[in-house]
């Protein structure tokens, strides 16, 4: 038998999956997800200082100095970290000594924010201001070191040197030509290259905290999913950091005892949107739960432990969800509905802000109490999503489940 020809969308298919496999982008994803425990870390002891109930903020206040340290010291050099660990696996990704290259671009971006004529680091470009800074660093960074690995232009030791000296020797070379270079763009050029990067993502940034920007995203994630392609991770890359500088700017306000300013920031997203994993299939497995059709109902009882980690593979490709025109209209339209919903109630203060970054995987409800810092309407919004989800999804599975018993009473010979 022939191979089946090829389909004309594949090749998008393909593509984009090339593109979320980028392994600049996959390393920025990766160095993401290295910060989050750092975050949640800050994140708590923010929360210890300003303690979800009545009265609570004036318990710790004798001891908020030393509980905001956590928090200078996580969200205060978020850039410094994120350009460490983007390194580190950008270099593992292409062959390279990783902590070394790491060193060399930390190295770099600490170079970049000497202030010129003063002494010492701008301490607002080490945290949240100087993240896409950090990002282009040590992407640069570690390839200008493949370049120069790859044509032979570095310092190699004998081999009877110890591994650990050889490897240091070897990024001598690319460290003399990145740090001169960066020098000289900062100090001979005067070029501000924090500015500079800020300006050209500026666009972005804003679009990300407005509501219709949220939305083409949101449309845009699933849209991916639905054909396939992990719609996450395919934009991750480009809107993890924009989300974590929201979340750093709403941990910075709430500090100083000002509101959050940012509605979008992490956790709006992969909390209040995806209930139960993306397109809130959570509620589609409780439609399902008590389902006619044995194999829909069984997808469903297997996957709900799942989906209340917001894990939700089994369900998409067990029901399945991923090219199914019927089953694919809810699953957009319930991100579309809960992102405007959620923005609506966070812009109009109903509902608090994201402040706490929490582990994706956190069950929902518990998830929508913690990442706004405790507040306990976030919670009955959650329980509100769910339901909402449910009824978007149940005429359409009503729809699937009379089409399979339909597809059933049709003899096998006249499917031919």
């Amino acid at each position: 038998m022939n191979p089946p020809l090829p389909r004309p969308g594949d090749r998008w298919l393909r593509a984009l999956q090339a593109v979320g496999d980028n392994p600049a982008l996959a390393a920025i994803r990766a160095g993401m997800v290295a910060l989050v425990p750092l975050t949640i870390l800050g994140g708590l002891f923010l929360v210890f200082t300003h303690l979800p109930w009545p009265g609570g903020a004036a318990l710790p206040a004798a001891w908020k100095p030393v509980l905001e340290v956590p928090v200078t010291a996580t969200f205060g050099l978020l850039a410094v970290f994120a350009c460490f660990a983007i390194a580190h696996d950008f270099a593992g990704r292409l062959g390279l000594d990783a902590a070394g290259s790491a060193l060399l671009a930390t190295l770099c971006f600490l170079l970049l924010q000497v202030k010129p004529g003063a002494p010492g680091l701008d301490p607002a470009a080490l945290g949240s201001a100087g993240l896409f800074t950090a990002i282009l660093v040590a992407l640069v960074a570690v390839r200008v070191k493949a370049w120069f690995v790859a044509r032979g232009l570095v310092i190699r030791l004998p081999g009877e040197v110890p591994a650990v000296v050889a490897e240091s020797f070897l990024s001598l070379v690319p460290l003399v030509a990145l740090a001169g270079g960066f020098w000289a763009l900062r100090f001979l050029l005067g070029l501000d290259l924090n500015a500079a990067v800020q300006a050209a993502f500026a666009p972005l940034v804003f679009a990300l905290d407005t509501l219709p920007g949220i939305l083409v995203y949101a449309l845009l994630v699933t849209l991916l999913w639905s054909v396939g392609v992990n719609g996450d991770n395919t934009l991750d890359a480009v809107v993890a950091p924009v989300f974590l500088q929201f979340l750093a700017a709403n941990v910075t306000a709430l500090a100083e005892g000002r509101p959050p300013p940012h509605v979008t920031a992490n956790g709006f997203f992969s909390t209040f949107v995806n209930v139960g994993g993306t397109g809130a299939t959570l509620g589609l497995a409780l439609v399902l739960w008590r389902s006619r059709d044995p194999g829909l109902r069984q997808v469903a009882r297997l996957s709900l432990p799942t989906q209340f980690f917001q894990i939700n593979e089994p369900i998409f490709f067990g029901v399945p969800i991923v090219l199914n025109p019927l089953l694919m209209v809810p699953y957009i339209l319930n991100a579309l509905l809960l992102t405007a919903g959620t923005y609506a109630l966070m812009a109009a203060d109903l509902v608090s802000r994201p402040v706490l970054n929490i582990p994706w995987t956190t069950p929902p409800v518990i998830g929508h109490y913690l990442v706004t810092g405790g507040d306990w309407r976030a919670a009955v919004w959650g329980v509100v999503s769910l339901a909402l989800a449910t009824l978007v999804y149940l005429p359409f599975a009503r729809a699937l489940e009379r089409s399979r018993r339909a597809a059933a009473l049709v003899p096998e010979d006249s499917r031919r």
